[in-house]
């Protein structure tokens, strides 16, 4: 039976993956700053006879650990960047962990080490039974940021792939073939010239008219673009009193739609906005490109894999202080609770999932940096029950969850099924061939290219 020695390899380390899962908890970074969170791995993996190198792709916090040889070659994408203003302890009242700015409020310790237990598993198989193949662990910065795989992609760090894999910490048992959308990051700065702002205004050129005007303009380019364009922004910098016309001010973008040229195209017009807010302000303009992603594009053939594997895959109960903990987390908000058990269709009192569900067809209008991977190999991305069913994206409950049972449960159960996918794969090469005709069916051939320019520099 496929799997079994996996199962029993990831069982044998559940105790270092569980460590390091709460060690990286305890210690959340932000991206592009993940250095224990790299170290760490790094070390279980090359402890477990990984080749490691460190700064994959020209990213400095990134990993990419490989063992096997020959094809195919197979990739396990790992996160472990945290979010700000998210520091939250393990329990059901919202109270941040005192002194932390960041905490894991989607789970990306869970994600990474998720992986970590994956190619452990297949490793132990691979050996037992003599299988060909390179599995490779990728240890990927700043997903959070929406950049770290683009900039790793651009550094080449995924090339060869055949095929590629993601799992997410998610509210239910699930994978589907929906898409999530491309995006673009970036900042404009305007600079213009202080004053007094009661005696000589006449002097002035403020700096934040110029964002306010932008963010104007940007609502009626709203009108003007296609109802699946998403369009947010947050000022960062805005001044300092309001009696002093403010020099420098910034605004920080976000142009998502569900495809990489629209997302372009939609750019290109927030620019000239921004520039005419600069021109009727007699400012200056700054434009900070900070970086961008494709959409997601799930590959058939390996979400019907991945949902056969995760019904093949045993899953743990839950406790009843488990099945107690999530119920009081949903009370917190009962307003996304009953969203969620609608949109699933659960029974009424569910609280933690059980089960999988049929695979979907609907896709989301967040994004990730998993995108870029979906154009360079076939590339499936799903997610396993680690929080409770009305957890609402990106909060204090995900980061409880996350440094909890129930998180490591749903951890653990992913990594069993990523294992047997990836022994399914080597097992069956009629699963890949079909995987790469349809990615070369919907790509249409085309070679990736990354979004990021060559002169954008990773961020330190």
């Amino acid at each position: 039976m496929s799997g079994k020695i996996a199962y029993e390899a990831i069982d044998k380390n559940r105790s270092q993956l569980e460590k390091l899962s709460l060690d990286i908890w305890a210690c959340p970074e932000g991206g592009y700053h993940e250095y224990n969170a790299q170290k760490w791995t790094a070390e279980l993996l090359e402890k477990n006879g990984f080749t490691v190198e460190l700064g994959a792709g020209e990213v400095p916090t990134a990993i990419k650990a490989a063992w096997g040889s020959g094809k195919p070659v197979i990739g396990f994408l790992g996160e472990y960047d945290a979010l700000p203003g998210l520091s939250q302890e393990v329990g059901t009242q919202q109270k941040a962990v005192e002194g932390q700015a960041y905490g894991q409020g989607c789970g990306h310790n869970l994600l990474g080490v998720g992986h970590v237990g994956a190619v452990l598993g297949m490793k132990a198989e691979m050996e037992e039974k003599g299988l060909k193949g390179t599995i490779i662990y990728f240890g990927c910065p700043a997903e959070e940021l929406l950049t770290g795989k683009s900039f790793m992609a651009r550094g080449h760090a995924f090339d060869g792939l055949d095929c590629a894999i993601a799992f997410h910490p998610g509210t239910a048992n699930e994978v589907t073939m929906g898409n999530s959308l491309a995006l673009n990051s970036v900042k404009f700065h305007f600079h213009g010239v202080t004053a007094h702002a009661g005696g000589d205004p006449h002097n002035g050129r403020s700096a934040l008219d110029a964002v306010e005007l932008t963010d104007v303009g940007a609502n009626y380019l709203r009108e003007h673009v296609t109802t699946d364009v998403r369009i947010h922004y947050t000022i960062t910098e805005g001044g300092t009193a309001p009696n002093i016309v403010p020099d420098n001010a910034t605004v920080w973008y976000y142009v998502r739609a569900p495809k990489r040229e629209t997302v372009d195209e939609v750019y290109d017009r927030l620019v000239k906005v921004a520039e005419g807010a600069a021109h009727m302000t007699e400012t200056k303009l700054e434009i900070e490109f900070m970086g961008g992603c494709y959409q997601t594009l799930n590959n058939g053939v390996l979400v019907d894999l991945i949902h056969d594997c995760m019904v093949e895959t045993p899953q743990e109960a839950w406790t009843a202080e488990e099945l107690e903990f999530a119920q009081k987390l949903d009370e917190a908000r009962p307003d996304q609770y009953a969203a969620a058990i609608a949109g699933y269709g659960l029974p009424e009192g569910t609280h933690l999932h059980t089960g999988v569900l049929p695979v979907g067809v609907e896709g989301d209008f967040g994004s990730t940096d998993v995108g870029d991977v979906c154009y360079i190999c076939p590339t499936v991305t799903f997610n396993t029950a680690c929080e409770n069913v009305g957890a609402p994206g990106h909060s204090w409950q995900i980061t409880s969850c996350s440094g909890s049972s129930v998180g490591q449960k749903g951890m653990i159960y992913a990594a069993k099924a990523m294992a047997l996918w990836g022994l399914k794969i080597l097992e069956d090469p009629q699963i890949l061939e079909k995987a790469q005709k349809e990615f070369t069916e919907k790509t249409g051939g085309k070679p990736y290219h990354c979004p990021i320019p060559a002169d954008v520099k990773v961020p330190q």
